[in-house]
């Protein structure tokens, strides 16, 4: 039996050809959509992850607020550290009768809280800034509702109290609208 000879191979450029071309791309999984709508340009960036999925667009400010923020829980935490009758007293206006240990372990609560907004500060990944601002969030809707509770309890409304209850629904709501931003996704250009 004799061979039939093969034909000659024609060769296919590809890169003139889109057809062939967008087959090629589609078997290597290069070019598509993956879950999240982003595009690989090759499958070396698919296989590592795309760097610029993980970068957080900020809101204005939001560096500001989380300094602001560190600042003043660190300022707050050593008050109640080192002065806790006299901060007791300009907050309730009343000599505080107990031993002044709560208000002490309120400054390292604060303390506490304080080292986190300074992480979050330095931070660049998205989730530790996220909880950092819920920390804080929480923080103030706690210390509102029990200054509340506390201020009813004793029966008086001493100026300062109602300006620090002001002062903690003002940051609750700058905190919370700053965690809302940040959690949105990025509209897709």
């Amino acid at each position: 039996m004799a061979s039939k000879p093969h034909p000659p191979l024609m060769k296919k450029h590809s890169q003139t050809d889109l057809i062939s071309r967008l087959k090629s791309r589609k078997i290597l999984g290069v070019g598509g959509e993956d879950d999240d709508g982003e595009v690989h340009r090759s499958k070396i960036s698919q296989m590592l992850g795309n760097e610029m999925k993980f970068a957080v667009r900020e809101p204005i400010g939001l560096r500001v607020w989380i300094l602001f923020s560190a600042v003043g829980f660190t300022v707050m935490a050593v008050m109640a550290l080192v002065f806790p009758n006299q901060l007791y007293e300009v907050v309730f206006e009343e000599e505080l009768s107990m031993t002044s240990i709560s208000v002490r372990l309120y400054g390292g609560a604060l303390l506490s809280l304080a080292l986190i907004m300074w992480n979050g500060l330095y931070t660049a990944e998205k989730i530790i800034i996220q909880w950092t601002l819920l920390s804080e969030a929480c923080y103030f809707a706690v210390q509102f509702l029990v200054t509340s509770i506390t201020l009813i309890e004793i029966g008086i409304l001493p100026n300062a109290a109602m300006l620090l209850l002001l002062s903690r629904v003002l940051f609750l709501v700058v905190t919370m609208a700053y965690y809302y931003h940040l959690g949105r996704k990025p509209k897709k250009i």
